[in-house]
């Protein structure tokens, strides 16, 4: 009997295939605006996640001054590298600290020249900041100790400096950053734009190399600390800052002279409001959903009226109530639940193009779109009660009169 009201029902969509379209357009546009929607903020907070994450895991960046990012810090003292010795020495669950300091410069090579991040550091830098060497190798102790002319270019120098091809590495060649020149020993593996520009824009030199032949002084503009794993942040933040108030001859009135910026807690803060963001566009896309309900009750109550007599005639010679109620609710699902088919459709291609469009991931939900699915045919149940409860109810006579 099911099969044959399905049947029935798919007859009476097809007899008026344009007012079908008219009826599940809201539904179609609802759950296309919901699905890209969802798609596009989930794509966000994943990018989000990895630029972050590429900044490195566990990672505490400490900065003189209140200011994240440092930069004119107005006359607060600056770390030292003890100051980074002292961190690694007395406080648990660190993994490793990386004291850095850092300048802009113009580096010429290969006959070109390119503006570029000239970086101070040692060997930490690459676990602090997650970083691999495409090829080459790390700076040698005595290099880092003596502050030999030795460095390490980002993918983005390279490709500048020694042509578009992988190939050319440049190791091996001199660079010359201002006054100096340096022998290139290693590439950095490229890692992409990240949340402070592109990454790749660096050249790392030893951090006595940077201080003595560049920048001079002995200053550090920042401390890279990256936790073991399952460290707890907090408790290793307070440590952190107890000790730094005490290197710096901090009373108990003093507020602090320097920030401690938690990459994992900005990753979780960050994905917490995208998720919030995304619900709420979630919502207010659903709406059109129950819009497309209404119409859907506004035509079903007009296909009734139309039919009256053919309803009549059923239930004359003998149909049921319930099966003149499920002809209706299954006519109004099946219009449901082909606006929401098509509805898929058109947001999976929307939301592929847009992802594009805006550089964030493309990821197919199944979850999100069966949801919707089954959503949109709840709507049709919901919204096609009435008019197929009020056709069920019928006087078969009065039906029968009905012009």
């Amino acid at each position: 009997m099911l099969f044959s009201v399905f049947m029935l029902a798919l007859r009476s969509v097809r007899r008026n295939m344009l007012r079908s379209f008219l009826t599940i357009l809201g539904i179609v546009i609802g759950v296309s605006a919901v699905i890209t929607m969802v798609t596009l903020g989930n794509g966000a907070t994943q990018a989000i996640e990895e630029k972050i994450t590429s900044l490195g895991t566990n990672l505490l960046m400490v900065s003189p001054g209140q200011r994240i990012g440092g930069g004119g810090h107005g006359g607060v003292p600056q770390f030292t590298e003890a100051d980074g010795e002292a961190i690694a020495a007395q406080i648990g669950g660190v993994a490793a600290v990386a004291p850095q300091d850092r300048t802009t410069a113009t580096v010429v090579a290969n006959g070109r020249n390119w503006a570029t991040t000239v970086v101070g550091s040692s060997n930490a830098w690459f676990e602090t900041g997650n970083w691999q060497l495409a090829s080459g190798r790390l700076f040698a102790p005595d290099e880092q100790l003596s502050g030999a002319a030795v460095c390490i270019v980002g993918e983005t120098v390279r490709r500048e400096l020694w042509g578009g091809t992988a190939g050319q590495t440049g190791l091996g060649q001199q660079l010359r950053v201002k006054q100096f020149s340096c022998d290139v020993i290693a590439v950095l593996a490229a890692k992409g734009q990240g949340g402070m520009g592109d990454q790749d824009d660096t050249v790392l030199l030893p951090l006595h190399t940077l201080q003595r032949r560049v920048t001079g002084g002995h200053k550090v503009d920042n401390l890279l600390v990256s936790m073991q794993d399952g460290s707890d942040s907090a408790p290793l933040k307070a440590s952190l800052r107890q000790l730094l108030r005490e290197r710096r001859h901090l009373a108990k009135s003093d507020d602090d002279n320097f920030n401690i910026f938690d990459t994992q807690q900005l990753a979780e803060t960050l994905s917490s409001t995208m998720g919030v963001l995304t619900s709420l566009l979630g919502a207010v896309a659903a709406v059109s959903l129950l819009v497309g309900g209404i119409g859907i009750m506004n035509i079903m109550l007009v296909s009734v009226t139309e039919r009256t007599h053919e309803i009549g005639l059923r239930l004359a010679v003998g149909a049921l109530e319930r099966e003149v109620l499920l002809q209706f609710l299954i006519e109004a699902m099946v219009l449901s639940a082909l606006g929401g088919v098509i509805g898929i459709v058109i947001a999976t291609v929307a939301s592929y193009l847009l992802s594009g469009m805006m550089g964030v991931p493309y990821t197919f939900d199944p979850a999100i779109n069966l949801l919707s699915l089954l959503f949109s045919a709840a709507i049709g149940v919901v919204f096609g009660y009435f008019p197929a409860r009020r056709a069920a109810q019928m006087n078969p006579i009065e039906a029968l009169r009905h012009e």
